[in-house]
Protein backbone atom coordinates (compact mmCIF):
# COMPACT_ATOMS: atom_id res chain seq x y z
CA UNK A 1 0.00 0.00 0.00
CA UNK A 2 1.33 3.46 -0.87
CA UNK A 3 1.77 6.01 1.92
CA UNK A 4 -1.18 8.29 1.31
CA UNK A 5 -2.16 11.67 2.67
CA UNK A 6 -5.01 10.15 4.65
CA UNK A 7 -2.81 7.36 6.00
CA UNK A 8 -0.52 9.99 7.48
CA UNK A 9 -3.32 12.00 9.07
CA UNK A 10 -5.45 9.27 10.66
CA UNK A 11 -5.14 8.43 14.35
CA UNK A 12 -3.99 4.95 15.38
CA UNK A 13 -7.57 3.90 16.13
CA UNK A 14 -8.83 5.29 12.83
CA UNK A 15 -6.15 3.41 10.90
CA UNK A 16 -7.24 0.21 12.60
CA UNK A 17 -10.83 0.95 11.55
CA UNK A 18 -9.78 1.67 7.96
CA UNK A 19 -7.86 -1.59 7.74
CA UNK A 20 -11.22 -3.41 7.75
CA UNK A 21 -11.79 -2.21 4.18
CA UNK A 22 -10.20 -4.37 1.51
CA UNK A 23 -11.82 -3.11 -1.70
CA UNK A 24 -14.50 -0.69 -2.99
CA UNK A 25 -17.35 -3.14 -2.33
CA UNK A 26 -16.46 -3.30 1.36
CA UNK A 27 -16.76 0.50 1.48
CA UNK A 28 -20.20 0.27 -0.11
CA UNK A 29 -21.34 -2.31 2.42
CA UNK A 30 -20.33 0.03 5.24
CA UNK A 31 -22.13 3.02 3.70
CA UNK A 32 -25.26 0.90 3.25
CA UNK A 33 -25.14 -0.09 6.93
CA UNK A 34 -25.07 3.43 8.40
CA UNK A 35 -27.86 5.96 8.82
CA UNK A 36 -28.75 8.50 6.11
CA UNK A 37 -28.02 12.07 7.22
CA UNK A 38 -30.88 14.43 6.23
CA UNK A 39 -29.18 17.60 7.53
CA UNK A 40 -27.88 20.35 5.27
CA UNK A 41 -24.22 20.16 6.17
CA UNK A 42 -21.07 18.51 4.91
CA UNK A 43 -18.76 16.98 7.45
CA UNK A 44 -15.47 15.18 6.99
CA UNK A 45 -14.92 11.42 6.68
CA UNK A 46 -13.69 11.47 10.28
CA UNK A 47 -17.12 12.67 11.40
CA UNK A 48 -18.81 9.97 9.29
CA UNK A 49 -16.77 7.38 11.17
CA UNK A 50 -17.65 8.93 14.53
CA UNK A 51 -21.36 9.54 13.95
CA UNK A 52 -22.03 6.57 11.65
CA UNK A 53 -24.27 8.54 9.32
CA UNK A 54 -23.84 10.33 6.01
CA UNK A 55 -25.71 11.83 3.09
CA UNK A 56 -24.55 11.32 -0.49
CA UNK A 57 -21.89 14.04 -0.47
CA UNK A 58 -20.46 12.93 2.89
CA UNK A 59 -20.61 9.31 1.74
CA UNK A 60 -18.69 10.10 -1.43
CA UNK A 61 -16.02 11.94 0.55
CA UNK A 62 -15.77 9.07 3.01
CA UNK A 63 -15.39 6.55 0.17
CA UNK A 64 -12.75 8.74 -1.46
CA UNK A 65 -10.80 8.93 1.81
CA UNK A 66 -10.85 5.12 2.09
CA UNK A 67 -9.83 4.89 -1.58
CA UNK A 68 -6.82 7.02 -0.67
CA UNK A 69 -6.00 4.72 2.24
CA UNK A 70 -6.24 1.69 -0.08
CA UNK A 71 -4.05 3.29 -2.75
CA UNK A 72 -6.67 4.54 -5.22
CA UNK A 73 -6.93 8.19 -6.22
CA UNK A 74 -9.56 9.95 -4.04
CA UNK A 75 -11.84 11.10 -6.88
CA UNK A 76 -15.44 12.30 -6.83
CA UNK A 77 -17.91 13.17 -9.59
CA UNK A 78 -20.89 15.54 -9.34
CA UNK A 79 -24.15 14.57 -11.05
CA UNK A 80 -26.61 17.43 -11.62
CA UNK A 81 -30.34 16.88 -11.56
CA UNK A 82 -33.53 18.76 -12.44
CA UNK A 83 -36.29 18.98 -9.81
CA UNK A 84 -34.28 16.68 -7.57
CA UNK A 85 -31.18 16.46 -5.40
CA UNK A 86 -27.82 16.40 -7.13
CA UNK A 87 -25.77 13.28 -6.45
CA UNK A 88 -22.05 12.89 -5.72
CA UNK A 89 -20.23 9.59 -6.20
CA UNK A 90 -16.69 8.38 -5.52
CA UNK A 91 -15.20 6.85 -8.66
CA UNK A 92 -12.34 4.44 -9.16
CA UNK A 93 -10.65 2.56 -11.98
CA UNK A 94 -9.65 -1.10 -12.04
CA UNK A 95 -7.70 -2.44 -15.01
CA UNK A 96 -8.81 0.60 -16.99
CA UNK A 97 -12.53 0.28 -16.23
CA UNK A 98 -14.64 2.69 -14.18
CA UNK A 99 -16.69 1.84 -11.10
CA UNK A 100 -18.31 3.83 -8.29
CA UNK A 101 -19.22 3.81 -4.60
CA UNK A 102 -22.05 5.99 -3.31
CA UNK A 103 -24.32 6.72 -0.37
CA UNK A 104 -27.91 7.41 -1.39
CA UNK A 105 -31.43 7.48 -0.01
CA UNK A 106 -32.34 5.55 -3.20
CA UNK A 107 -31.20 1.94 -3.56
CA UNK A 108 -30.71 2.45 -7.30
CA UNK A 109 -28.04 5.15 -7.04
CA UNK A 110 -25.30 3.33 -5.16
CA UNK A 111 -22.52 0.92 -6.18
CA UNK A 112 -21.37 0.27 -9.74
CA UNK A 113 -18.98 -2.53 -10.65
CA UNK A 114 -15.78 -1.48 -12.48
CA UNK A 115 -16.97 -2.68 -15.89
CA UNK A 116 -17.54 0.66 -17.66
CA UNK A 117 -15.16 1.68 -20.44
CA UNK A 118 -15.65 5.42 -20.01
CA UNK A 119 -16.85 7.84 -17.35
CA UNK A 120 -19.89 8.70 -19.48
CA UNK A 121 -20.77 5.01 -19.76
CA UNK A 122 -20.61 4.76 -15.97
CA UNK A 123 -22.80 7.83 -15.48
CA UNK A 124 -25.38 6.63 -18.00
CA UNK A 125 -25.79 3.42 -15.98
CA UNK A 126 -27.55 5.63 -13.43
CA UNK A 127 -29.89 7.41 -15.86
CA UNK A 128 -33.00 5.22 -15.78
CA UNK A 129 -32.66 4.77 -12.02
CA UNK A 130 -32.16 8.46 -11.18
CA UNK A 131 -35.69 9.69 -10.47
CA UNK A 132 -37.50 11.79 -7.89
CA UNK A 133 -40.37 10.57 -5.70
CA UNK A 134 -42.80 11.42 -8.52
CA UNK A 135 -40.94 9.03 -10.84
CA UNK A 136 -39.56 11.79 -13.08
CA UNK A 137 -36.15 10.92 -14.51
CA UNK A 138 -34.01 13.81 -13.41
CA UNK A 139 -30.31 13.32 -14.28
CA UNK A 140 -29.11 16.08 -16.61
CA UNK A 141 -25.29 16.34 -16.49
CA UNK A 142 -22.08 15.24 -14.79
CA UNK A 143 -18.70 16.76 -13.99
CA UNK A 144 -15.26 15.51 -14.79
CA UNK A 145 -13.63 13.66 -11.85
CA UNK A 146 -12.14 15.85 -9.14
CA UNK A 147 -9.07 14.63 -7.26
CA UNK A 148 -9.45 15.60 -3.61
CA UNK A 149 -5.71 15.71 -3.03
CA UNK A 150 -6.06 19.29 -4.32
CA UNK A 151 -7.40 20.07 -0.84
CA UNK A 152 -4.82 18.10 1.17
CA UNK A 153 -3.58 21.30 2.81
CA UNK A 154 -7.06 21.83 4.29
CA UNK A 155 -7.10 18.29 5.74
CA UNK A 156 -10.43 17.48 4.09
CA UNK A 157 -10.50 13.91 5.46
CA UNK A 158 -10.17 14.83 9.13
CA UNK A 159 -11.04 18.49 9.59
CA UNK A 160 -13.79 19.85 11.84
CA UNK A 161 -14.44 22.49 9.17
CA UNK A 162 -17.60 22.21 7.07
CA UNK A 163 -16.63 20.97 3.60
CA UNK A 164 -19.11 23.00 1.58
CA UNK A 165 -16.11 24.54 -0.20
CA UNK A 166 -15.60 21.19 -1.91
CA UNK A 167 -19.22 21.32 -3.05
CA UNK A 168 -18.62 24.81 -4.43
CA UNK A 169 -15.58 23.53 -6.30
CA UNK A 170 -17.27 20.60 -8.03
CA UNK A 171 -20.29 22.79 -8.75
CA UNK A 172 -17.95 25.12 -10.67
CA UNK A 173 -16.47 22.36 -12.84
CA UNK A 174 -17.60 21.91 -16.42
CA UNK A 175 -20.57 19.55 -16.57
CA UNK A 176 -21.34 17.37 -19.58
CA UNK A 177 -25.02 17.05 -20.58
CA UNK A 178 -26.48 13.55 -20.84
CA UNK A 179 -29.76 14.40 -22.61
CA UNK A 180 -31.00 16.97 -25.12
CA UNK A 181 -34.09 19.13 -24.67
CA UNK A 182 -35.88 16.99 -27.24
CA UNK A 183 -35.06 13.83 -25.30
CA UNK A 184 -36.25 15.40 -22.06
CA UNK A 185 -39.66 16.19 -23.53
CA UNK A 186 -40.27 12.53 -24.37
CA UNK A 187 -38.93 10.87 -21.21
CA UNK A 188 -41.17 8.29 -19.55
CA UNK A 189 -41.63 8.13 -15.81
CA UNK A 190 -40.13 5.28 -13.82
CA UNK A 191 -42.54 2.42 -13.24
CA UNK A 192 -44.24 2.01 -9.87
CA UNK A 193 -42.26 -1.17 -9.17
CA UNK A 194 -38.93 0.59 -9.84
CA UNK A 195 -39.96 3.54 -7.66
CA UNK A 196 -40.89 1.15 -4.85
CA UNK A 197 -37.56 -0.66 -5.18
CA UNK A 198 -35.65 2.61 -5.30
CA UNK A 199 -37.28 3.89 -2.12
CA UNK A 200 -36.82 0.67 -0.16
CA UNK A 201 -35.53 1.60 3.29
CA UNK A 202 -35.32 5.31 2.46
CA UNK A 203 -35.38 7.97 5.19
CA UNK A 204 -38.38 10.18 4.41
CA UNK A 205 -36.95 13.31 6.03
CA UNK A 206 -34.01 13.17 3.64
CA UNK A 207 -36.10 12.87 0.44
CA UNK A 208 -36.23 15.80 -1.97
CA UNK A 209 -39.71 17.27 -2.35
CA UNK A 210 -40.08 17.99 -6.09
CA UNK A 211 -42.04 20.92 -7.45
CA UNK A 212 -45.25 19.74 -9.09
Amino acid sequence: MRKSYSDIDWSKGEKKFLERFSNPWSIQEYLDSIEYNPDYECRSPRFVMERKKAHCFEGALFAAAVFDFLGFKPMIVDMKAWNDDDHVIAVFRKEGYWGAVAKSNFTTLRFREPVYRSLRELIMSYFDFYFNINGEKTLRSYSRPFDLTAFNSRKWATTEEDLEYIGDKIESLHHYPVVTDKMIRSLNKASNSIITAGLLGSYEKGLYKPEN
